[in-house]
C-alpha cells in the first residue's frame, strides 16, 4: 500500500471520533488489548509515562518531553488530534515518524484490523507503542484522547501517572458531573504508580484521593512540589511574542528558586509548566535521571523547537497580528478572554468555529460582546454549520457573518482589520489546523 492509500484506509474506513464524534467512540479496552497481542505486545516493557486531563495534557506533555530531551534522551511523544499532518501524533525527539513506518505497519497487519474490526485511534494508538519499541526510545510519554479508564492507552504499566485537571467537556460520554468526569480520567492511577495531580479542585479532591489509597500510588499536587509565576515584566507590550521570564520555587529544601526563561507564550502555559515540571520532579525519584538546573533551563526555554508544538497561543502574522489557540471548551476559553484582554488593540476580529455534538451556548457566552465575529465550520463532517453557529452567537449578544469556509473567514478578518487590530482564531482544534 502507497501512504496516500493508507491513510485513505486509515480516515475513509475506520471509525474516527475526531471527525464523526460520539459515534465513533468504542468504550471498552479489548480491542486493543487483542490488537497489541498481534503485534507483540508492544505495550509492555517500556517506560511509559501516562497524561490525562479536560485542558492542557498536550502542554504538559510536551513540555515534559523538552525536559527529558534536555538530558539527551530519545523521547518518544504520542499526542492527538492532529493538525496538518497525521504523523504528528507519533513523533521522536520532534521528528515525526516516517510514511515508510506507517505504512509498513499498515500493510504488514491489516488483515488482524480486518478481523478485529478496531478504531482509528485504536490503531494510532498501537502503532505509536510499535513504533516507540521499536525504535528503542529512553521514554514515551502517552496521552489520553478522551477519558481515561476506557481510554485505548490505558493498557500500559507507567513510571508515572498526571492528571492535569478536570472541567467540562465530553459530558455525554464521561458523565455529567465534575465528579463523574474526575473518576473517569482517575481510571489511569495505577497499582503503586506515583501520580501527579496538575490541578488541585477542592470538591474533586477526595475522587483522587480514594482512588489512589485502593491502589497504593503516591499521589501529590503539583502545588506541593513547585510553584511557577511569572516575571513582572512577562507580558509587556513589547514582549507579546517574545520569550517570558518564569520564577520556580521547589518545595525541596536542596533545590533553590530559578529565574529562567520559556518560549512558551500565554499565561495559562504557568500551570502546566507547574504540572511539567513537577512529573520532571518526580521522576528523578526513580534513579534514571538526575535534577539538571541546566537541563531545566534548557528543556523550558525550547519547548516549541524541540517538540514540534504548535496550534497552543500560536502567532501567526505580525501585522495584523494574529493569534490561533485551541481552547474548545469552557474552562479552556475563559483563559482565553482573559489573556486577550493583555493585548493592546483597537479592534478585536475573532474568527470561530465549533463542533455540532456540543453545545455551543455555553462558550458564546464567556466570549467577548465587542469583538467582530467571523464564524465558520472546518472542513469536517463533525463540524457545526456556520450559519447555524451565527445564530446561536446572536442570541447571545455577539454580532458576526458566517463563512463558507476557514479561509473565506479569515480573509475576511484580515480585510476588515488595520494594522492596529487583533485577529484571533480559534473555538476548535480543526478551525485552527485550517489557519496553520
Amino acid at each position: 500500500m502507497k501512504y496516500t492509500e493508507v491513510l485513505d484506509y486509515l480516515y475513509k474506513q475506520l471509525p474516527m471520533f475526531q471527525r464523526q464524534g460520539p459515534i465513533a467512540m468504542k468504550k471498552d479496552l479489548g480491542n486493543i488489548r487483542l490488537l497489541c497481542g498481534k503485534i507483540g505486545h508492544p505495550e509492555k516493557d517500556q517506560r511509559f509515562i501516562h497524561l490525562a486531563g479536560t485542558n492542557g495534557k498536550g502542554s504538559t506533555s510536551h513540555i515534559l518531553a523538552s525536559l527529558l530531551q534536555a538530558h539527551g534522551y530519545r523521547v518518544g511523544l504520542y499526542t492527538s488530534p492532529h493538525y496538518k499532518d497525521f504523523r504528528e501524533r507519533i513523533k521522536i525527539n520532534a521528528e515525526f515518524i516516517s510514511k515508510r513506518q506507517v505504512s509498513s505497519f499498515v500493510k504488514k497487519y491489516k488483515s488482524d484490523f480486518d478481523e478485529i474490526q478496531p478504531s482509528f485511534f485504536e490503531i494510532t494508538v498501537a502503532l505509536a507503542f510499535w513504533y516507540f519499541k521499536k525504535q528503542k526510545v529512553d521514554f514515551s510519554i502517552i496521552e489520553t484522547g478522551l477519558g481515561g479508564r476506557l481510554d485505548s492507552t490505558n493498557i500500559i504499566n507507567p513510571l508515572l501517572s498526571v492528571i492535569t485537571n478536570i472541567g467540562w467537556d465530553h459530558q455525554n460520554m464521561l458523565g455529567n458531573t465534575l465528579e463523574l468526569i474526575a473518576g473517569e480520567k482517575a481510571g489511569i492511577i495505577k497499582s503503586k504508580i506515583p501520580v501527579i495531580i496538575g490541578e488541585y479542585q477542592y470538591k474533586l479532591k477526595s475522587i483522587f484521593t480514594s482512588k489512589a489509597k485502593l491502589e497504593k500510588a503516591p499521589m501529590a499536587y503539583s502545588k506541593n512540589l513547585v510553584r511557577v509565576s511569572w516575571s513582572r515584566d512577562a507580558f509587556a507590550k513589547n514582549t507579546i511574542t517574545k520569550s517570558k521570564r518564569i520564577e520556580l520555587t521547589f518545595d525541596d529544601k536542596d533545590i533553590q528558586g530559578m529565574s529562567l526563561s520559556t518560549d512558551l507564550k500565554g499565561s495559562y502555559q504557568i500551570k502546566n509548566i507547574q504540572t511539567a515540571v513537577a512529573a520532571y520532579l518526580k521522576l528523578t525519584e526513580t534513579g534514571l535521571f538526575k535534577f539538571s538546573k541546566t537541563k531545566l533551563t534548557n528543556g523550558l526555554k525550547n519547548v516549541t523547537s524541540s517538540t514540534y508544538f504548535i496550534g497552543r497561543w500560536m502567532f501567526i502574522n505580525k501585522i495584523p497580528l494574529t493569534l490561533a489557540d485551541s481552547a474548545h471548551n469552557v474552562d479552556g476559553l475563559k483563559l482565553v478572554v482573559k489573556e486577550l484582554k493583555k493585548i493592546p488593540c483597537e479592534k478585536l476580529h475573532f474568527v470561530f468555529g465549533t463542533v455540532k455534538d456540543k453545545d455551543p451556548t455555553k462558550v458564546l457566552k464567556l466570549l467577548p460582546k465587542k469583538a467582530t465575529y467571523y464564524f465558520a465550520k472546518a472542513d469536517i463532517p463533525r463540524g457545526m454549520n456556520a450559519a447555524q453557529l451565527c445564530e446561536i452567537a446572536a442570541l447571545n449578544g455577539l454580532v458576526g457573518t458566517s463563512y463558507t469556509s476557514v479561509s473565506r473567514a479569515i480573509k475576511a478578518a484580515e480585510k476588515k482589520a488595520s494594522k492596529h487590530d487583533l485577529i484571533f482564531i480559534g473555538g476548535s482544534i480543526f478551525v485552527v489546523a485550517e489557519a496553520l
